[in-house]
């Protein structure tokens, strides 16, 4: 590495934002045909494996600010995809469930993000994908946890 800078050539970070970058391009490739974006399908999958999720709790699942999540809430609600409580039962949060238009284009895309990923994964052994698992995992815990102790250390 030199002193004075990264080098892009061997920083895990950059070939971090590259792989997001390709990710995300890919994925849009495919969504856009949809008429989806990433976080439309993000927080219709969101959604489906946790229903009842909050605007504020589905923001954070798809890594946007509030405000755009209330946006797409509310486009997707007038859609038909998903469907909210006028008031909420308790507090202040409206829980939000997928309906059955919404588990149907779930199901278009899922299948168009899974080929995308099947794509990304084409040269890796099962064991390989694993351990790469692994790793993001424990890049993104220290990272969290400010303490690269708490990341998981890789086994094999």
């Amino acid at each position: 590495m030199r002193q004075d800078g990264i080098d892009l050539e061997t920083s895990l970070g950059y070939l971090l934002k590259e792989a997001s970058s390709a990710l995300r391009t890919a994925m849009e490739e495919v969504l856009r045909p949809l008429g989806m974006s990433i976080t439309h399908y993000s927080c219709l999958e969101l959604l489906s494996q946790r229903p009842g999720l909050s605007s504020s709790e589905l923001a954070r699942g798809a890594f946007v600010t509030r405000q755009s999540m209330n946006v797409l809430l509310q486009a997707l609600e007038r859609e038909g995809h998903v469907s909210r409580p006028v008031e909420a039962r308790v507090g202040k949060a409206l829980p939000t469930r997928l309906t059955p238009l919404g588990r149907r284009r779930l199901e278009q895309a899922t299948v168009a993000v899974r080929d995308v990923e099947v794509r990304m994964l084409a040269g890796l052994s099962e064991a390989e994908q694993r351990a790469a698992s692994q790793l993001l995992r424990g890049m993104v815990h220290a990272l969290r946890d400010g303490d690269p102790a708490h990341a998981a250390p890789p086994t094999g």
